[in-house]
């Protein structure tokens, strides 16, 4: 792969799409065993195949399956790694004013990333997307996982499995880097990692982020070492993101505060190539920040929401960006939306036509700002 062709982009994207209708309608017939899965994955298939093409369309050089194949942006990463069970339970509700499905995962044994079902659905991408197109896998980050097993619904089966700590944290950490490992080796060059995690810092933070008995502090550095330990001693053309946002379920959010409780750990010490950050509220806070960034990182200005169906102004959008130069020059700085159009099956509350003007929008003031990179 070509150094110059690889993530980030000027004009970029978190990874969901909204689901078709057809999508939506199969999955609900499936699950009511009205077709059976194979019928699934032919609409699955054929939806894929449509949104890479509209991506490319668009103007995009990165393209996704849109986790058209998912529920939900995390459990169904954590339902394909082996010693993870689907639950029906979901002990308390994060987002502002929008109750979520009852839908968790818990541990069943031990955890292992040994043949996970991502990568079919990257190696269909991949088949498909042709030439000049980075394919990227978007799943939750180790410390997602973490969290979400310590968490207060989790925490007392988690510690039935692993009774000691340094135990479940080897684990997690082999299955990720044995599902990178096998994504390499299938053609990957870009993987992202999206967390939501670190909002257990933010200002705004919910109790269901509480179940751990450390400090703040001790928090971030486990949290910190984990996200770490999967990022080190990887091929030099692999291409290692995170996404960092506050939640996003039907245009609801979980947290709110900004970056700055974790930006020396976050932005200076965590080692990744780049990072999507959420920028397109007073939720997140401003640049200041980014000041701890460091200097070999790249950063994706999530300035354009995809929890709204209004096109942001673009002269706002500009100031916003030199705003943000003020701490990392320009030729770091990318734009993307702030999240996934749907980070759940349900997706946010725009239509799709919306949603392409949305990355429209971004394609136009990216090209203006960077020029036809």
């Amino acid at each position: 792969m070509c150094i110059a062709h690889a993530a980030p982009f000027r004009f970029d994207i978190v990874g969901s799409f909204l689901r078709p209708a057809e999508l939506k309608e199969a999955r609900e017939k499936y699950a009511g065993g009205e077709i059976p899965l194979t019928e699934l994955k032919a609409v699955e298939d054929k939806c894929i195949i449509e949104l890479v093409h509209k991506q490319k369309q668009a103007g995009l050089k990165v393209a996704t399956d849109g986790e058209f194949r998912r529920s939900w942006w995390h459990l169904d990463f954590f339902w394909g790694l082996q010693g993870v069970a689907q639950t029906e339970s979901l002990s308390v509700n994060v987002f502002k004013g929008t109750p979520a499905r009852s839908q968790s995962a818990e541990l069943t044994g031990k955890i292992s990333g040994k043949d996970h079902p991502f990568l079919e659905h990257f190696r269909f991408v991949k088949s498909i997307a042709g030439e000049g197109i980075i394919v990227r896998q978007t799943i939750p980050s180790p410390t997602q996982f973490f969290h979400h097993l310590v968490s207060p619904a989790n925490l007392d089966n988690t510690n039935h499995v692993y009774p000691e700590r340094e135990g479940l944290i080897r684990d997690i950490v082999a299955a990720y880097r044995t599902v990178i490992s096998d994504l390499y080796a299938a053609g990957c060059r870009n993987v992202q990692l999206d967390d939501c995690s670190w909002g257990q810092f933010f200002e705004g933070r919910s109790t269901a982020f509480d179940a751990d008995r450390s400090t703040d502090e001790q928090r971030k550095e486990e949290k910190l070492r984990i996200n770490n330990l999967v990022l080190a001693n990887h091929p030099e053309d692999l291409r290692l993101t995170t996404h960092v946002c506050r939640g996003n379920f039907r245009s609801a959010w979980a947290t709110y505060g900004g970056y700055e409780p974790v930006a020396e750990a976050l932005f200076a010490r965590q080692n990744v190539d780049a990072y999507y950050l959420e920028y397109d509220s007073e939720r997140a806070g401003g640049f200041e920040p980014l000041r701890y960034m460091g200097k070999d990182k790249k950063v994706v200005l999530g300035l354009i929401t995809s929890k709204t169906p209004e096109l942001e102004n673009k002269e706002t959008i500009l100031a916003r960006i030199r705003e943000a130069a003020q701490y990392v020059e320009l030729d770091r700085l990318y734009l993307s939306p702030q999240c996934g159009f749907a980070s759940t099956e349900e997706g946010n509350l725009l239509t799709e036509e919306e949603q392409w003007a949305k990355l429209n929008l971004i394609r136009e003031i990216a090209e203006e700002v960077w020029g036809a990179e």
